[in-house]
């Protein structure tokens, strides 16, 4: 498993438990106008990141409810160039991180404000942990700039519904 792969399976699972309510609230990623609707209070953590080519400072808002660990994270890589490929290792680790060998579905995604890229996309994703439990994963991969996003939610039953909820409430712009 490559450094982003442990990184980015380590940040969604980091805050693994399960809230009874989804209590929905608008949160801002560090240092950008991008912002999403998390059903739980998230918690920032920050770590270096190896991103197409490029060492990052990976920002990561995750929390836990409704047996889904829901996280928003970014990185800015400076150069336009970068974004496209880091959106695709992105994907790449998104499939690799659940055992998948490619997205069991391609979902609506339509981030107000956000750059456009052809690599940008929502993907469901059917898998497994590394204890083995059956896991459904939907990520969305999207940029601003230079900065490249990844929303994912993340639980053995993910809710259609509220998967919804959180991916339509992705805004990179006021």
């Amino acid at each position: 498993m490559t450094v982003v792969h442990r990184v980015l399976w380590l940040g969604v699972w980091w805050l693994a438990g399960c809230a009874p309510v989804l209590d929905w609230r608008e949160v801002r990623s560090e240092g950008s106008d991008v912002t999403a609707l998390f059903p739980c209070k998230a918690e920032q953590h920050v770590r270096p990141l190896s991103l197409a080519g490029r060492s990052v400072r990976w920002v990561l808002l995750a929390c836990s409810a409704g047996a889904t660990t829901w996280a928003l994270a970014q990185a800015d890589l400076a150069d336009p160039a970068l974004v496209g490929p880091a959106l695709q290792a992105l994907r790449a680790a998104a499939a690799d991180n659940l055992g998948a060998e490619a997205a069991s579905r391609t979902l609506a995604l339509n981030v107000a404000g956000a750059t456009p890229n052809p690599h940008g996309a929502r993907l469901e994703f059917q898998g497994r942990a590394p204890d083995g439990r059956a896991l459904t994963g939907q990520v969305a991969l999207f940029a601003k700039g230079t900065r490249v996003f990844q929303a994912s939610a993340l639980g053995e039953n993910l809710s259609a519904e509220a998967a919804d909820i959180f991916f339509d409430g992705l805004r990179a712009g006021p």
